[in-house]
């Protein structure tokens, strides 16, 4: 039996779960780094009176409906915040969160020093405990994310 790939994901939002869920499922050892102390990503962040703009139906996870019991098409804030919390507790996902851990920068790390010979990558924690861990995929599920740091 191979030994599982180490894959670290940037950000808890609604991104980073799925890809953190998926990975999981597929048989790699993900870990999440989350910046705040909760997920949510934009959600945790915003004022307590936003709702969804969409109706919830096109606004959920495939694989995780709304639960029954939720009536509303728009649902507030802290019903989001709840249906991500909930979908993180049914898939197991929290484990594998390290929250208050922002990333401040990502390197590759090489043999040879050609780019085509990548070993894995190094990721820097620029929280209260700092760490260097390595990693041969990382995903960026950030907001805005473009190609540059993420």
């Amino acid at each position: 039996m191979q030994p599982k790939q180490h894959v670290a994901i940037v950000g808890a939002g609604i991104s980073g779960l799925v890809v953190c869920k998926h990975l999981i499922e597929k048989g790699f050892d993900p870990i999440v780094f989350e910046a705040h102390g909760t997920v949510g990503g934009i959600w945790s962040r915003t004022i307590e009176s936003t709702k969804l703009q969409t109706p919830k139906q096109l606004y959920q996870f495939l694989d995780f409906p709304w639960p029954a019991s939720m009536m509303e098409t728009f649902p507030n804030h802290e019903q989001v915040m709840e249906y991500f919390r909930s979908y993180v507790s049914h898939f197991r996902i929290l484990p594998k969160i390290n929250f208050n851990c922002k990333v401040t920068g990502i390197d590759y790390v090489v043999d040879s020093g050609n780019e085509e010979d990548m070993v894995n990558w190094e990721t820097w924690s620029g929280s209260s405990r700092p760490a260097v861990l390595q990693r041969r995929k990382v995903e960026c599920c950030r907001p805005g994310y473009s190609g540059g740091m993420c």
